[in-house]
């Protein structure tokens, strides 16, 4: 375990905790700090996808990385769920999964706090030859579709990785019993889900990072009353990747316009649309920061000797009404974050490159 700063520690500490108390033995293996959510090796991966999708580009290749690590058998989709209230939003998550060949995933458009934006879906559903929604689209509520999948899923399997606002997990928990289950929201994370992995808060871990330490970061300050609510109320373990982690991690300007071919060209046009809206001067030339990619990696490569991250010391995380993170170090609490250092982020950059642009 890397030795954590005092500023680490009184910025990070209400994200580190929660992991450490978790039932499953093997959601931690104590040699090099390795997050590991499997009961063994050859276990499948039960993922859902919660985003604020349509925005920030980094969304999009995040969903990506669901479908090649499916593509590998690692893991399973089982729902994508949109804090982005724009209804082209789940739209886009349709037509990307489709063209990863899974165009029945549900899809859950939510209904409650969030934002609405739209800066390159449009022009990649107006294209509707090249990138069909799939027939079996349907527009569902997120809080539904979450439900559903949690209900149809064995007890303590399902990852939840939010790398949006906690508009819908923060719903989730105050969803009633229903038709779709007996269980109220908060008893079917509390029974069904393993783990959270949330991009979130920004965490100062050395001297270094100084410059993060009072940054309230974009997917907390767009609804502080469901970031806290998430962090005071979820019933199990929370894992995060802070603001610094992926802001030092940048999408490789040479891949972006080199090696993006066949069902992968979806994100070369999303990325063209987006620079095209919010890097204008750029274009295929920006380095955009990975942050939504790292939550999702960080939680299906648990491999040991790849050294792409160290967990901080547990502790709870909670955001004050400005949106800015403060962390508690508690070795009873539920939440953890990613480390990383400047090896380790030449490696997972690395693996970005390679994985989404994967033919």
């Amino acid at each position: 375990m890397k030795k954590l700063t005092r500023s680490f520690k009184s910025a990070v500490a209400a994200s580190v905790a929660a992991l450490a108390a978790m039932t499953a033995p093997s959601l931690f293996a104590a040699e090099g700090d390795l997050l590991d959510v499997r009961d063994s090796k050859n276990d499948t991966i039960k993922l859902i996808f919660d985003t604020d999708i349509g925005g920030d580009i980094d969304d999009a290749f995040a969903l990506a990385l669901f479908h090649v690590f499916q593509d590998r058998g690692v893991s399973e989709l089982l729902a994508v769920t949109t804090t982005n209230r724009s209804p082209e939003a789940p739209r886009f998550v349709a037509a990307v999964n489709n063209q990863f060949g899974r165009p029945d995933v549900p899809v859950g458009l939510g209904s409650v706090g969030g934002r609405v934006d739209d800066n390159y879906l449009s022009p990649i559903t107006k294209q509707t030859e090249k990138y069909p929604v799939p027939a079996s689209y349907k527009e569902q509520d997120a809080v539904q579709v979450l439900r559903k999948a949690l209900a149809d899923a064995p007890d303590n399997s399902v990852v939840i990785v939010q790398v949006g606002f906690s508009s819908n997990l923060a719903a989730l928990l105050d969803a009633p019993a229903d038709d779709i289950s007996d269980l109220t929201g908060k008893e079917l994370a509390a029974k069904k889900v393993r783990l959270v992995s949330v991009m979130g808060g920004a965490f100062v871990v050395d001297q270094t990072a100084a410059s993060y330490a009072e940054h309230c970061e974009w997917n907390i300050i767009n609804d502080i009353p469901a970031a806290q609510k998430l962090v005071r109320e979820w019933p199990g373990k929370i894992v995060f990747s802070g603001f610094e982690v992926g802001d030092r991690i940048k999408m490789s300007p040479v891949n972006l316009k080199e090696d993006y071919k066949g069902r992968n060209e979806i994100l070369h046009d999303a990325f063209g649309a987006w620079a095209q809206a919010c890097a204008p001067n750029e274009g295929f030339n920006h380095r955009r920061p990975t942050w939504d990619l790292t939550s999702v990696f960080f939680v299906v490569r648990p491999e040991e000797g790849r050294e792409y991250y160290t967990l901080s010391e547990p502790g709870t995380v909670d955001f004050d009404d400005k949106g800015k993170t403060i962390f508690t170090p508690d070795p009873n609490g539920k939440h953890q974050c990613f480390l990383t250092d400047e090896a380790s982020r030449i490696r997972v950059l690395e693996a970005f490159v390679n994985l989404c642009s994967e033919p």
